[in-house]
């Protein structure tokens, strides 16, 4: 009897063991933010450069919460030859934090709330269009490749176009 009742009692801690780990990163105790998060994923190296020349890192590492419209390198790489080099020097800085921020909308914006939305005010000052598509989602003329990629200060959504303010 006493066998019978360590042998449950081993079980069933070992299964809470592995249950709480799961529950607590579902109710978003997640340890990084947005820049860990766009570093970890590999496909943000030009975006994250930008952000590090902007001098950004800080503010997007701060509390939030942010929604990030994140393009990925392929998309930075669309851009006219020699732009992002351009934006990387550092006479060109303040392009470089509007077209950023032109990137970020402040709060936690997760995509069942995005595609109800027709456009959306950036950090920039400028709002960016939204128009659903059946499945489609575009952010001006970029779209939206991968949504609720989750950080412990907010959401990034994927896009494969660098959107450019007015």
């Amino acid at each position: 009897m006493l066998k019978r009742i360590l042998v449950t009692t081993t079980v069933l801690f070992a299964t809470f063991s592995f249950l709480l780990p799961a529950k607590a990163h579902e109710h978003g105790m997640m340890k990084e933010d947005i820049v860990d998060v766009a570093v970890a994923n590999g496909s943000f190296n030009t975006l994250v450069a930008a952000v590090k020349a902007a001098g950004l890192v800080d503010t997007l590492k701060g509390e939030g919460p942010f929604t990030v419209f994140a393009p990925t390198d392929e998309a930075f790489a669309k851009l006219p030859d020699g732009t992002v080099d351009m934006l990387l020097m550092p006479d060109n800085k303040d392009k470089l934090v509007a077209i950023l921020t032109y990137h970020v909308v402040p709060g936690k914006v997760m995509a069942a709330d995005v595609v109800k939305m027709d456009k959306a005010t950036t950090v920039q000052g400028q709002d960016v269009m939204i128009k659903t598509m059946g499945d489609k989602v575009m952010i001006n003329n970029a779209t939206v490749i991968a949504t609720d990629v989750k950080a412990k200060n907010g959401v990034i959504h994927v896009i494969d176009e660098v959107i450019i303010p007015k």
